[in-house]
């Protein structure tokens, strides 16, 4: 509902100068048109011209002088029957926060059993549902594609969802409990502990796992670093856990690799600065029963 938590003073002081600025305005309109009722058309101009353009002295035509009043009544109405003047509500007792919450009481009433049904369905049967699809695409655009891409391919340290690699894993049920608790993803930065040539030796080891040009001597010591700091989340074999959500680092598939960077150089920032990744959870905003839906829809998209 409307926040009235502004202090009394300020809240006095808002509706004084909103009050103060209107019946400023009323009082010119006013002084302006009582100074000229008896002011015949002329041809004769202010005296001031503006890129060749020239103004008429003359008065204000009745038309104009009532649509300011007009404004100036519409404005006190408005005031009167919905917030604008400090903590007062109007009237109406109208809010912004109050409407959404009735169309979206509205629309639960509608679209809730649609939901419901889904809901009894299994997301593997869902997954292969046209119509189920379709609503859960819908879902998707509304609620992850502004990170994961329309297409769902993902950006910069965004994952695709259309593939096969899975951080946290790719069964319905792990897509559901991502969707459903969000997930933290945290990877500390090694600077302080390798320095700038255990950071350059460790990245080449990272590279040469995925079977990419390194540099054979710096690899060969960067391995120790790696089974030394890194093992213990990516295993000793560099092919992530996801239990904590570690990549897989044999695969070539890099999701902080910056556009303007190699892959190397992309690694060595990563080792440097580390690495936190965040997706909100969802079924505080979406319920069970959308959740539900949205698995079977980005369950379906590795799938195809």
């Amino acid at each position: 509902m409307f926040n009235d938590s502004l202090p009394t003073f300020w809240s006095i002081w808002v509706a004084f100068i909103t009050l103060l600025v209107i019946f400023g305005c009323l009082w010119l309109v006013m002084v302006v048109r009582r100074s000229e009722p008896f002011k015949e058309e002329t041809e004769q101009t202010v005296g001031h011209a503006f890129d060749g353009i020239e103004e008429y002295d003359n008065p204000l035509p009745r038309w104009w002088y009532l649509k300011f009043l007009g404004t100036i009544v519409f404005g006190l109405g408005y005031l009167v029957l919905y917030p604008g003047l400090g903590n007062f509500q109007g009237i109406l007792n109208w809010s912004s926060t109050g409407q959404w919450e009735e169309e979206m009481a509205a629309a639960e009433v509608k679209y809730g059993p649609v939901f419901a049904a889904f809901g009894q369905q299994s997301i593997e049967a869902l997954a292969q549902d046209p119509k189920a699809l379709e609503v859960g695409g819908r879902l998707f655009a509304n609620n992850c594609a502004v990170c994961h891409g329309s297409g769902a391919k993902g950006a910069y340290g965004f994952p695709n969802l259309t593939d096969e690699e899975w951080l946290y894993g790719g069964s319905p049920e792990k897509i559901k409990e991502s969707l459903n608790v969000g997930r933290m993803a945290n990877m500390p930065a090694w600077q302080g502990i390798l320095g700038d040539a255990g950071i350059e030796e460790t990245s080449h080891y990272v590279v040469s796992l995925s079977g990419r040009a390194h540099d054979e001597a710096l690899a060969a010591k960067g391995q120790t670093h790696f089974q030394t700091y890194c093992a213990a989340c990516h295993m000793p074999t560099g092919e992530g856990m996801q239990m904590l959500g570690a990549p897989n680092l044999t695969d070539d598939i890099w999701l902080y690799k910056a556009p303007n960077l190699t892959v190397l150089e992309s690694v060595k920032q990563t080792l440097r600065h580390g690495r936190q990744g965040v997706m909100p959870a969802q079924l505080p905003r979406l319920g069970e029963d959308k959740v539900h839906l949205l698995t079977a829809y980005v369950y379906s998209l590795s799938q195809q």
